[in-house]
């Protein structure tokens, strides 16, 4: 930072009506002793353990909310552990996108002020909520913000801060003391990112991180914004897509070989990523349970802390997947008829088993919060699994997610829309 941004960090005050709880430790950083969000079929374990995610949401209670007499309240989360508010949050900046669909759930999207490349998340959301009815999302014009500058959190005057300060802290120019002044002189921390591979987090952090499923996080968001009601009821959802899921797979030995794959749009690079992996970012396929093809290829080396690797295409037919899942397509940055010409030229990746036989299809991003969950998960479940979910009507580059017969379709899109408008 410059001399003159020093003066940025003496104007504003800490806010009167959202404060910080719980004792600091070394650094300025707040232990992390999170509560469960209820009674849940998951795991996890702390700091660069290897927990295992089951599939169900559970349900919510009051385990980690505390209220006092005089109507504040505090929410537990790690890394950041207890977090106390005396008023909803108005005001909201983010970072990632499973945080940014988390407040969209809970009908607080027009809150939030700034995000990570907003014109390609709203260019993704559109082509789902367009099932919603009276849900939509206006996200292009937000302030783009990673890497945060420091300055601009103080510009923006967040009342809470929906993004992990250890994930903030790996930005350049970021280090703990940082974290702290922002916390102190603007808004709390409120966030969980390393959950998504289970990625150990940065030094200084392991002793009080925690990794959480997607839905142990939304129901820890959701309680910030007193919005309980609304993540028990889109919970219950979920968890009964993924018993019908669980309930109607095919046996094991008859499920197809499969791989989630990212195409740059830049050069020639690509990227596998791990299918049956922990963390949020599989938690639209690992319930599949389906063989990954490229975890098989390559065994225990499968990439940074195991969960992607660097692809070619001798590596992709190698692992000779029936069914190929690329990543993008539902955005506006990729076009999944090009990738698939590409695919059908290329002398090696013409072998490729999915690609001979068209099982190529679109799939939208990892990165993902309640509502992306719920459409990737019945999506995927039909992609693999024709005969058990009803075909996939395939998706048409530029056009919304495809309609769904309602006799075919995993969850019920009126009910999930009444939720999100409040209509609990």
């Amino acid at each position: 930072m410059s001399d003159d941004d020093t003066n940025t960090t003496d104007a504003p005050t800490r806010r009167d009506y959202i404060k910080y709880g719980s004792a600091v430790v070394g650094g300025g950083l707040l232990a992390g002793c999170a509560g469960q969000s209820g009674s849940e079929t998951e795991s996890t374990t702390t700091g660069t353990g290897t927990a295992t995610d089951g599939t169900s949401a559970g349900t919510d209670t009051d385990v980690d909310t505390t209220t006092a007499d005089d109507g504040s309240y505090s929410v537990s989360m790690a890394p950041m552990g207890e977090v106390e508010f005396e008023s909803v949050p108005q005001d909201v900046f983010t970072i990632l996108g499973h945080h940014a669909d988390m407040l969209l759930a809970l009908g607080h999207s027009d809150a939030i002020n700034a995000m990570h490349a907003p014109g390609y998340h709203e260019s993704l959301y559109r082509k789902f909520l367009t099932h919603l009815d009276g849900v939509s999302v206006d996200w292009e014009g937000l302030y783009s913000s990673w890497p945060p500058p420091k300055e601009k959190l103080y510009d923006l005057d967040s009342d809470v801060h929906i993004a992990d300060p250890a994930k903030v802290a790996t930005a350049e120019g970021w280090d703990d003391g940082d974290i702290t002044e922002i916390r102190e002189n603007v808004g709390p921390w409120f966030g969980n990112t390393f959950s998504g591979t289970h990625k150990e987090p940065p030094a200084g952090w392991g002793d009080q991180y925690e990794y959480y499923t997607l839905w142990e996080i939304f129901g820890n968001v959701a309680r910030v914004f007193r919005e309980r009601e609304r993540y028990g009821a889109l919970s219950a959802i979920h968890d009964s897509m993924l018993q019908t899921i669980e309930a109607k797979r095919p046996p094991e030995s008859e499920r197809p070989s499969a791989a989630l794959v990212l195409f740059s749009t830049s050069d020639e690079k690509a990227w596998g990523y791990k299918m049956n992996h922990p963390g949020y970012y599989a938690a639209h396929t690992r319930p599949m349970g389906v063989t990954d093809a490229l975890g098989e290829a390559v065994g225990e080396g499968y990439g940074e802390d195991g969960r992607n690797i660097q692809l070619d295409y001798e590596l992709l037919l190698e692992a000779d997947p029936d069914v190929l899942l690329v990543l993008g397509p539902m955005t506006a940055y990729h076009d999944l008829g090009e990738i698939r010409t590409k695919l059908e030229e290329d002398e090696i990746a013409s072998e490729v088993t999915a690609v001979k036989e068209g099982n190529v299809y679109a799939q939208g991003a990892r990165r993902q919060g309640p509502i992306l969950t719920l459409f990737q998960t019945e999506m995927t479940a039909k992609q693999l699994y024709p005969d058990q979910f009803g075909e996939w009507p395939g998706y048409v580059d530029g056009e919304p997610y495809p309609e769904i017969p309602a006799e075919e379709q995993l969850f019920d899109r009126d009910r999930v829309a009444d939720i999100v408008n409040g209509e609990v």
